[in-house]
């Protein structure tokens, strides 16, 4: 065996033999298989293998530690260029330390002054603590380019096993974390601390695991069964995202089904007669989209929106709608700060938004107000306002009081806004409105009724807003597909420019 390959196979062995058969037994992929399965087949290209790095624990000898912890380089899925760095959890825990966040730091220099997106893969226990204001200052290099990359680069983390401590705040501002269920977890103090500041009894699970983060404290975006599943996705997302905010869309074969000529008669039936009557969005969404094909974000946290990526035509679009099967599709804070933060990613890299409007309006309650209802609120209207992406917006059926303006409507510079015929647009529903209106009359069944149909007739019909120009057409539900296609077409060479500012101040 020569040097060359004496020193690969040493690197390669991360942790030892026995340290990789304790990961496999967790369910787990070592550092390496997951590039594999990331990355097309052969096309890994990495850096740094032969880096070392000499740690002395207490009352150890100073141990080499090849590749010490991180496995970094770059590859392509699909064709594309991508960057990547996984942590090694069979060496020291895949802890941090000075060399191992010049390892990271590198791979980020390298895909910005690229623009290529960059993965991070994460299975670490933290910030070696023999290194000690070293590893933290590691941190700090790496979190700083977190900050300089966003929006300029897509930044993707994917938790595949304990990321604790400092580890956390490098994936919170990257723009998607993803988890992998029963083998990960993310959190800033672990259960042993927990308990010793708080006396609360809390597994690992409990406090970070993939179930809290995906569907309570939205920090994950989606949770996966296992390292697989989770690793294939991450492929599919990167085939929606430009490589940076100066990259073309990328732009696939359409849908076998057509575009600007499809119409799909079915939709025409999916708004039910009862105004009062749920329906599930995500079906006009699916026929929409290029062969039904959605990239889901959050689908487990604040299930009163829906956001995620398609294609029409064979590029990609931002989709935002409210989901009427939850809460009737109402704003609360939760719904609007996931909402906010995609459509601001979408702005950031040149993404179209296309939003499907059907809102009764914002959360009313003292939890909401208590919980800052406003300011969550106003985080999507400014993310609406601030885009200058294409943006296409479709009131499917309830479009009532502030909650209107702020869903892309015209006054926030919507492009195309169009309607069904099914569409209500008022401050209020017709009930609710000519109760306080008239509320001498509230006793009087037969002239409530009377005002409650004068009141659909004159205030909540489609064609009042299409009169005054706020409303661009009242179209057929099954011409949707087709005036989305035409609509985006139309606006791919679009130009808008905000004033110039060193940055604006959004109600965080």
């Amino acid at each position: 065996m020569t040097k060359l390959a004496e020193r690969r196979a040493q690197a390669e062995a991360g942790g030892g033999e026995k340290r990789v058969e304790a990961q496999h037994a967790k369910g787990k992929l070592t550092a390496r298989e997951r590039i594999e399965l990331l990355l097309d087949e052969g096309s890994f290209e990495e850096f740094d293998m032969f880096v070392e790095h000499r740690a002395v624990d207490f009352g150890m000898e100073a141990q080499k530690i090849p590749g010490d912890g991180v496995v970094t380089g770059w590859g392509t899925i699909t064709g594309r260029t991508v960057f990547v760095f996984a942590k090694d959890f069979t060496v020291f825990g895949g802890s941090l330390s000075e060399t191992h966040a010049q390892k990271i730091t590198k791979i980020q220099d390298m895909a910005l002054r690229n623009r290529a997106p960059i993965i991070g893969i994460f299975d670490a226990g933290g910030a070696r603590i023999q290194e000690g204001v070293a590893a933290l200052a590691g941190y700090g290099e790496v979190f700083q380019r977190n900050v300089l990359a966003s929006g300029v680069i897509p930044q993707i983390s994917v938790i595949m096993g304990p990321c604790a401590g400092g580890d956390v705040y490098s994936p919170a501002m990257t723009d998607f974390i993803f988890m992998v269920k029963d083998t990960s977890y993310m959190f800033v103090t672990g259960p042993d601390v927990v308990k010793t500041v708080t006396n609360e009894t809390v597994t690992a699970e409990e406090l970070g695991g993939a179930s809290i983060h995906a569907v309570r404290s939205s920090v994950a975006d989606r949770a996966y069964e296992n390292d697989v599943e989770a690793l294939l996705q991450m492929r599919r997302l990167v085939d929606f995202l430009p490589a940076s905010n100066v990259a073309p869309m990328p732009d696939w074969p359409a849908d076998s089904a057509g575009g600007q000529e499809a119409r799909d008669f079915s939709l025409d039936t999916l708004v039910p007669d009862n105004p009062n009557t749920p329906y599930d969005i995500k079906e006009l969404i699916a026929k929409t989209a290029d062969d039904g094909d959605f990239f889901e974000i959050q689908e487990a946290h604040a299930k009163n929106i829906v956001v995620g990526f398609g294609r029409v035509e064979g590029r990609t679009v931002g989709f935002v709608a409210n989901q009427p099967i939850v809460l009737a599709g109402v704003l609360d804070s939760d719904a609007s700060r996931k909402a906010a933060r995609f459509v601001r990613f979408c702005d950031c890299f040149n993404i179209p938004i296309v939003t499907f409007v059907d809102v009764p309006g914002f959360l009313p309650g003292t939890a909401q107000e208590y919980g800052g209802l406003i300011k969550h609120g106003a985080k999507l209207l400014y993310a609406y306002a601030e885009a200058t992406v294409p943006k296409i917006t479709i009131i499917t059926r309830k479009a009532f009081g502030g909650a209107y303006d702020v869903m892309a409507s015209k006054h926030l510079r919507g492009d195309l806004n169009f309607a069904w015929p099914t569409a209500q647009i008022a401050v209020m529903g017709a009930k609710g409105a000519v109760e306080i209106i008239f509320r001498a009359d509230i006793d009087d069944a037969a002239k409530i009724a009377a005002r409650t149909k004068d009141y659909e007739d004159r205030f909540l019909s489609p064609f009042v807003a299409a009169e005054r120009g706020y409303i661009d057409e009242v179209i057929m539900p099954h011409s949707t597909r087709r005036r989305v296609a035409l609509g985006l077409a139309m606006l791919r060479g679009k130009t808008l420019e905000n004033p110039w500012k060193k940055h604006g101040n959004i109600p965080l």
